[in-house]
C-alpha cells in the first residue's frame, strides 16, 4: 500500500493535520477516484505510520470539542516520503480497469447480452467524462487548487477520451 503511505505522508508534508482532516481532503480532492484509498484506510494508515516512526501524533483539545490527534511528519517520515516518491515514480505503470474482467468474458455471453454489457460500460464512461468535464471547469480557474491536482484531472480526462474511442472500436468489432 505504498500509494496510500505516499498520499498520507504528502499531505502531512504540507501541514500537520488529523486523520479526519486527511479523509476530508481525500474526499475534496476526489483522490479515491484515482488511487485506491478509503476512509478507514486513512485512519489505519495514520496509526501504522506513527508506529513505524514516520509521523508523530499530538493530542489536542479545542474548547468543548472532543480531543483529537494531530499528526506531523518526523525526520524519518521526510526520508520515507522522498524514498516513496522515487520508488513509485520509477516503478512500471499498471492501469487496472475493473471492467476488463467483463471484456475478457464477453464471448461467453449471448450477443444481445454482450451488447448490453458494453453499453453499460459505455454509459459509465460517459458519466465519468461528464464528471471530469464539470470538475475541470470548476477547478481550472481556482488558484487554491495546485497545478499538480489539475494535471491529474487533465490526465484522467485524456484517459477517458481514449477509453471512449476504444469502446467505439470494440462495438464495431462485435
Amino acid at each position: 500500500m505504498a500509494a496510500i503511505d505516499l498520499i498520507v505522508l504528502g499531505m502531512l508534508k504540507k501541514e500537520p493535520m488529523g486523520a479526519y482532516d486527511m479523509q476530508k481532503l481525500v474526499e475534496y480532492r476526489n483522490i479515491s477516484k484515482w488511487v485506491k484509498i478509503s476512509t478507514p484506510s486513512i485512519y489505519k494508515k495514520a496509526i501504522q505510520l506513527e508506529e513505524r516512526g514516520f509521523i508523530k501524533g499530538s493530542t489536542i483539545k479545542e474548547g468543548k470539542m472532543p480531543e483529537k490527534v494531530i499528526y506531523s511528519l518526523t525526520d524519518a517520515g521526510e526520508k520515507e516520503f522522498e524514498r516513496l516518491m522515487s520508488e513509485i515514480a520509477s516503478n512500471p505503470i499498471h492501469i487496472f480497469l475493473d471492467f476488463n474482467a467483463v471484456i475478457v468474458n464477453l464471448d461467453s455471453l449471448p450477443f444481445e447480452t454482450q451488447k448490453a454489457c458494453v453499453a453499460d460500460i459505455e454509459n459509465n464512461v460517459k458519466k465519468l467524462k461528464a464528471y471530469l468535464e464539470e470538475n475541470l471547469h470548476e477547478k481550472e480557474s481556482n488558484p487554491e487548487i495546485p497545478e499538480t491536482g489539475k494535471a491529474v484531472l487533465r490526465q484522467q480526462f485524456v484517459l477517458v477520451e481514449a477509453i471512449e474511442k476504444w469502446i467505439a472500436d470494440l462495438k464495431d468489432s462485435l
